[in-house]
């Protein structure tokens, strides 16, 4: 047992292979407990605390906390084995550079867990002004700000001279920054809509044509669920440049009904058919007591009458047209009032 262990392997005793071995095993071992404790025990003991900062720290120690002691433990572990300079030298380099892509990974979680805890508290307070699309846009921007300046970082640390890189790239980094324009441009007008605040996610909004609801709001685009379902992914520059309707914000949802009489109606008939109009308000709910009709046209089949009403803010929409249109036939079927369709009479001299 002894001659084995004294075995030499690439100039290590096979003795002190196992021992660096065991500081690996150990690292992750030790990192699976403290995580099944911040996962088990933690939660339980901050549930007593009216604060949340003790909330933060457990979500924030789950994950990072296991990367960073197998990183720490196998750094332990190959550090005490005899190994040539060079290949030291490239260890070394990869312990620098993850040490410091663990610690973004720590910094990036504890700033989004702030976020969700601290932060959300305020999109429910009606007074606050920030709401869930300031809050999305929020983490996904300081996200993209933490881990651009770990790389960066750690790619330094990890002895690449960073300035040296992005000159190096000539015609290549002038195309790259020209290329990213789009990118800039849709960051800066994400920050734009963000401080304006035009809409929010779950309002029902029109851009340019596009009607739907806001179901994203990110660092490069906003995206709509239209009401067939499809989902319509916005520039943020193009959102920010165009003309923009918020349907969930109005006070009320205009709707235009037309109907058409046939030309047997006689005047008293079709002041009839206007004075049902006029009483929608007292027939169905959710529409306001404001509704205009007019006797419009003559058209070639039809005497026309054009009836504006107004759905109510927390009215459904289609449900309110379809009770509104349901009340007009029985109305206009119970009075006798006949609906005009296409029809052409030929008159032939003889």
């Amino acid at each position: 047992m002894n001659d084995f262990l004294s075995y030499r392997i690439y100039n290590n005793e096979v003795q002190e292979i196992l021992i660096s071995l065991a500081f690996i095993l150990g690292a992750i071992v030790l990192g699976r407990l403290v995580r099944w404790f911040a996962e088990k025990i933690l939660p339980k003991l901050t549930a007593k605390t009216e604060t949340q900062l003790d909330d933060v720290l457990v979500e924030v120690l789950k994950a990072p906390m296991l990367f960073a002691l197998t990183l720490v433990g196998f750094w332990i572990g190959i550090k005490r084995l005899s190994m040539p300079a060079n290949a030291m030298a490239m260890i070394a380099d990869a312990y620098k550079f993850l040490l410091v892509i663990s610690a973004t990974w720590f910094i990036s979680r504890a700033v989004s867990t702030f976020i969700n805890v601290v932060l959300k508290e305020k999109v429910n307070d009606e007074s606050s002004r920030m709401d869930e699309h300031a809050l999305s846009l929020i983490k996904k921007v300081s996200s993209f700000v933490i881990w651009s300046i770990g790389v960066i970082t750690a790619l330094n640390n990890a002895g690449v001279d960073v300035g040296a890189l992005i000159a190096g790239l000539g015609i290549g980094g002038v195309a790259i920054a020209l290329a990213a324009q789009d990118t800039a441009k849709n960051i800066f007008a994400g920050m734009m809509i963000l401080f304006d605040r035009p809409f929010k996610i779950g309002e029902l909004i029109t851009i340019d044509g596009t009607t739907g609801y806001v179901e994203d709001m990110g660092i490069r685009s906003t995206k709509l669920r239209t009401y067939s379902g499809q989902l319509v992914v916005i520039p943020n520059y193009k959102t920010a440049d165009s003309n923009l309707t918020n349907i969930t914000r109005e006070p009320s949802r205009r709707i235009e009904l037309n109907v058409g009489l046939t030309y047997s109606t006689t005047p008293e008939q079709m002041r009839q058919a206007m004075d049902i109009l006029r009483n929608l308000p007292s027939s169905v709910d959710g529409i306001e007591d404001k509704v205009k009709v007019y006797f419009t046209s003559f058209g070639d089949f039809s005497l026309n009458i054009t009836c504006w009403y107004y759905i109510k803010k927390d009215s459904d929409l289609f449900e309110t047209q379809s009770a509104v249109n349901l009340q007009v036939l029985d109305d206009f079927n119970a009075h006798g009032l006949d609906f005009a369709f296409p029809t052409q009479t030929l008159y032939v001299n003889k």
